[in-house]
């Protein structure tokens, strides 16, 4: 039998309702600077992820000609969807600027999960390379595309449970640099991303069952062989760091457009949220730039939100949104993870604003409503952390935490970023289905 105390109590009922619901995190009030010391890793760990991707920029550039504009640079822009803002908030009720993220087209995989993903396995790759003495730290890394080096990258193997996105980002990275390769993928994977795997050579096993049971016949199938390499979602600390170093190329990304994040500047961050291992390590990451001046929202569907879930009752991984009559099932391919990632949740508990759910037709009306205000064409799960600035500040409980926090005078000084996470490979019929749902 689960117990929670009467908190917990009260957010499982909300959650039960399956109605859209915004938590604040009650422990984000403790928080202070020396919180971030529960984390191992910290600031000279997240540069040493983005060094690490400068050294495989030049391989990125030759392999992935259209990141050879930025130099090998895999990153997405920010920009200011001021349409958007004016369609959904009529009456301007909604003080700050609304920008848009747009890890949509992100370059090599389309989605927010080229960041950790794709890290991830260049760190392996890289790893394999030294020890063989292909490359030395000091190297032009696209030496690594001779075909002797792929060779002996070609006896190591991959393995990867996912939803969708993860399991695209790794197969595309991890069979470009000859990798043999291996994907998970739950019942929830929609039918075109196994199709543009497997034309890549990349091996994909389906499952009738949910995510965790795909990532857990990965990481046992992947034990078995001393030279296959498992990426976990759940718990891996290279995905994370991986996430953590867009928060260091927000930065500059803010400094350039004249955005000051302070105590009168706050930057208010909107992110989708699967397992958490995204969205968790984009919020460390700006956590240890900004401290508590960065405040950063998981926006899950209402039939899986699975952190909202592990965090509010304090179990974290020891709670499915099953175990309290939720379905796991939702149109957001990329969010129907039904169990938190247990170090995530440790890792942002102490410092996380708060969650906050959306029903599957709102995301499509949101779908619609982007494409037709900006251009801007997403997938369903890449709109959830949109409702959020305007619930936020709109709806009394939001109001209400707005005060609490000081905030709401600081508001017209405010940024706010909804991090889009996916949407530009989705194939051209298919995107039109989601518009045309939309609009009905």
């Amino acid at each position: 039998m689960l117990e929670f105390d009467s908190k917990g109590r009260q957010v499982v009922a909300a959650l039960q309702t399956r109605r859209e619901y915004f938590w604040f995190n009650p422990e984000r009030n403790k928080c202070n600077k020396s919180d971030i010391k529960q984390v191992p890793a910290g600031l000279a760990e997240m540069q040493e992820a983005a060094n690490r991707l400068k050294r495989f920029a030049p391989w990125i550039a030759q392999e992935f000609p259209e990141t050879s504009g930025s130099g090998g640079l895999i990153e997405s822009p920010l920009v200011r969807i001021d349409h958007m803002k004016r369609k959904l908030d009529p009456a301007a009720g909604v003080a700050g600027q609304l920008y848009l993220k747009r890890d949509d087209i992100l370059p090599v995989s389309g989605s927010i999960k080229a960041r950790g993903g794709i890290y991830e396995i260049l760190k392996l790759a890289e790893s394999i390379a030294l020890k063989h003495g292909l490359i030395t730290l000091a190297d032009d890394y696209s030496v690594l595309s001779a075909p002797h080096n792929k060779d002996i990258l070609s006896q190591y193997a991959v393995a990867v449970g996912s939803t969708g996105n993860l399991g695209l980002s790794v197969g595309i990275i991890s069979a470009k640099l000859g990798f043999q390769t291996e994907v998970h993928m739950s019942a929830d994977a929609r039918q075109w991303k196994k199709d543009k795997l497997r034309s890549l050579g990349v091996k994909v096993i389906e499952y009738e069952d949910d995510y965790s049971s795909a990532v857990a016949a990965g990481r046992e199938a992947a034990a078995a062989d001393p030279k296959c390499h498992f990426v976990d979602d759940e718990t891996s600390e290279d995905l994370f760091m991986g996430y953590s170093v867009a928060a260091l190329r927000l930065q500059k990304q803010l400094e350039t457009e004249g955005i000051r994040v302070d105590a009168e500047h706050p930057l208010l961050v909107y992110i989708p949220c699967g397992v958490g291992t995204g969205p968790g390590g984009i919020a460390w990451g700006l956590h240890q730039l900004y401290g508590n001046n960065a405040y950063v929202f998981f926006a899950e569907p209402v039939e899986s939100p699975c952190v909202c879930l592990g965090l509010a009752t304090g179990l974290h991984e020891n709670i499915s949104v099953q175990d309290i009559g939720l379905s796991g099932k939702t149109e957001a391919d990329g969010l129907a993870v039904a169990r938190a990632s247990g170090p995530v949740c440790q890792k942002v508990g102490a410092f996380l604003a708060g969650c906050f759910t959306v029903e599957d037709e709102h995301l499509y009306r949101l779908l619609s409503l982007l494409k037709d205000s900006e251009g801007i064409s997403l997938e369903p799960s890449a709109l959830a952390g949109m409702p959020g600035p305007f619930a936020l500040t709109t709806e009394a409980a939001g109001k209400t935490w707005l005060a609490q926090q000081g905030l709401t005078g600081k508001l017209a000084n405010a940024a706010h970023i909804v991090w889009a996470t996916g949407g530009s490979m989705v194939p051209d019929t298919e995107m039109k289905s989601f518009i045309e749902r939309g609009r009905n």
